[in-house]
C-alpha cells in the first residue's frame, strides 16, 4: 500500500513538473517576445471585484490621460492599458509585474530597456480622498518618463 502511494505521488510530481517553466525558460521566453517600441505605458491592473478606491484609480487615471495626453496617445508615445488579472489571457503580464490585486504601474520602454514605477500604494492612498494630488503625481511621473 505504501509503495503504491509513493509511486502515485512520484508520478504526479513528475507530470506536474513537465509544465513548469524554470527561471531561465521564463527569461528566454521574455527575451524572444516582441519588445514594445519606445513609449511609456500606464498599466492599471484590477481583478473581477473592485472597491470604490480601485474604480477611482481607473477613472482618475483615464480622465487624466484623456485630458492631458491625447496627442501622446495618438502618436504612440503613451499607452494606457486596463488589465483584468482575472482573465487568464493576462496571466503573463500579471506575473511579470507580480500583480495579485489592483495595482498601478508606469513603465518606460526606451532603447530596449524598461524602467518601472509602482504607484500602487500612492494610488490607494490618494485616488479617492485626494484626487487632485493623485492626478498631480501621476502627471509628474508620466512627464518624467516621457523625457
Amino acid at each position: 500500500m505504501k509503495t503504491s502511494i509513493l509511486v502515485l505521488l512520484t508520478a504526479c510530481l513528475a507530470l506536474m513538473s513537465c509544465g513548469t517553466k524554470t527561471q531561465s525558460d521564463k527569461q528566454q521566453t521574455a527575451a524572444t517576445a516582441e519588445q514594445p517600441t519606445d513609449c511609456v505605458e500606464v498599466l492599471y491592473f484590477h481583478g473581477k471585484q473592485r472597491c470604490a478606491t480601485c474604480m477611482a484609480i481607473e477613472q482618475n487615471t483615464k480622465a487624466l490621460i484623456d485630458s492631458l495626453y491625447a496627442d501622446q496617445v495618438a502618436g504612440g508615445q503613451l499607452v494606457f492599458k486596463i488589465i483584468d488579472i482575472s482573465d487568464s489571457a493576462n496571466a503573463d503580464l500579471a506575473e511579470k509585474y507580480e500583480v495579485t490585486w489592483s495595482s498601478l504601474f508606469i513603465t518606460r520602454h526606451k532603447g530596449g530597456q524598461e524602467t518601472t514605477e509602482n504607484l500602487t500604494q500612492f494610488a490607494f492612498a490618494n485616488a479617492r480622498k485626494a484626487p487632485a494630488d493623485f492626478k498631480a503625481e501621476v502627471t509628474r511621473k508620466i512627464n518624467e518618463m516621457l523625457k
